[in-house]
């Protein structure tokens, strides 16, 4: 027995020795990959915290001046490039106002915009200012990040293939982030398609300018008023009274009148949804082009400030309007985000996710803004990316929100603009 038992004693103790090396060697396997995680992790964290890139912002219009902002913001940029072909004076002295809406307010604020420091006047949470004074102020902001991040400003530069042959091999910028306008050919430089995808909103409207010398140009809320009927019974269409119900109201829609701008630059837009009354399809198809300015003419008279003078007939010849209602279209951009993969160029469209064509109404600026709050997401994620797979999902989810911006819009944003 005792013989059997210190044989079993040293199997035993063979077999604690196995296991006992064996836990050794899991335990040595499992810290060195713990050591390996965590030596990775600091490194890619220090790698993502080191992450700097070159960025190029082709426009500096509220839109291109605001992304150039949010580039900065991000703390991944360490040269920072604007371009716009036209000079200094031409680009501050733009009259037109333009009204922030509480949402591109909150971003801006975000940003580090200070409001009180900028020429303009609050209403109903919207801050009503001039582009020129934006533009203004927002250059003096990147100015004032020199000390952190290089900051080039070229105003009179235009953005051409020779440009971009110019810049030195090894130096090419990792993000360019296109905002000059619906008019600018920057897409076309870069052989990114400037096609538009165009959609109904559903309703219909006409616009119209007044251009008073006499006038300051002093930024001004907005006024709106609803459920306007017109009587054309002089042009024998018979004059809708007000519904009484709501089952007539939404069979004979109303229409919305916003009057906006400086005093000097007076706009006015009218909308009106779909309908098949007698009254629109007269308003469609007219040929007259005496009928919408006499409309126009009448709702400024009755919905002007009180401290502003009235339409003439003398005054009246400084007033353009639509000869006609037209459908309002939503248009956007069918590729708002694109790859260059010979220069390793990420390209952004900005300003132009989408719009309204032929229709004025103070909207472009905002939808702009909607855009870029993603541009700051995307160029970190462009900055810190390991390859080519992360800058494309950043692209992709680029794109998405672009997408998401528009169809938003198409759902909600022209009632939330003049409807409301």
């Amino acid at each position: 027995m005792n013989g059997a038992d210190g044989a079993a004693s040293r199997a035993n103790a063979s077999a604690d020795g196995q296991y006992g090396s064996a836990c050794d060697t899991a335990f040595s396997t499992l810290l060195a990959v713990a050591v390996y995680v965590l030596v990775k992790a600091s490194l890619d964290g220090i790698r993502q915290w080191r992450a700097r890139i070159s960025v190029l912002v082709v426009g500096s219009g509220p839109i291109g001046l605001t992304a150039a902002l949010v580039a900065v913001r991000t703390g991944k940029v360490l040269k920072l490039t604007v371009l716009d072909e036209r000079y200094r004076t031409a680009l501050l002295c733009r009259p037109q106002q333009i009204a922030l809406d509480p949402r591109s307010v909150r971003f801006l604020l975000g940003l580090g915009v200070d409001f009180d420091n900028m020429e303009g006047c609050w209403h109903n949470e919207h801050f009503f200012t001039k582009i020129g004074v934006f533009q203004e102020y927002l250059l003096s902001i990147l100015e004032q990040k020199k000390n952190k991040v290089e900051v080039k400003v070229h105003l009179g530069t235009k953005f051409t293939d020779e440009y971009l042959r110019r810049i030195p091999n090894g130096e090419w910028p990792r993000v360019i982030v296109v905002a000059d306008g619906s008019c600018g050919d920057s897409c076309s430089v870069l052989g990114i398609s400037s096609e538009y995808n165009v959609e109904s909103c559903h309703a219909y409207g006409a616009n119209a300018t007044i251009e008073r010398l006499d006038q300051r140009q002093v930024p001004t809320p907005e006024i709106r008023a609803h459920s306007l009927y017109f009587d054309l019974s002089a042009y024998g269409i018979d004059a809708i009274k007000e519904p009484r119900s709501s089952s007539q109201a939404s069979a004979k829609p109303g229409f919305h009148l916003k009057i906006y701008g400086t005093f000097r630059n007076r706009y006015m837009a009218l909308a009106c949804t779909s309908a098949d009354s007698k009254m629109m399809r007269f308003l469609r198809h007219t040929a007259s082009s005496s009928i919408m300015k006499n409309i126009f003419h009448q709702s400024f008279n009755a919905y002007k400030t009180d401290i502003e003078p009235r339409l003439s007939e003398l005054t009246l010849q400084r007033m353009q309007c639509s000869r006609k209602l037209f459908e309002i279209m939503l248009s956007h951009r069918r590729v708002s985000a694109a790859y260059i993969e010979e220069d390793k160029v990420a390209v952004t469209v900005e300003g132009e996710a989408a719009r309204v064509l032929n229709f004025d109404t103070g909207c472009g600026v905002n939808l702009g803004m909607r855009g870029l709050e993603s541009l700051g997401v995307f160029i970190y994620r462009t900055a810190t990316a390991q390859d080519q797979k992360d800058v494309f999902e950043a692209l992709s989810a680029k794109i998405q929100h672009s997408k998401q911006v528009a169809e938003t819009f198409r759902q909600t944003g022209l009632a939330a603009a003049m409807f409301e």
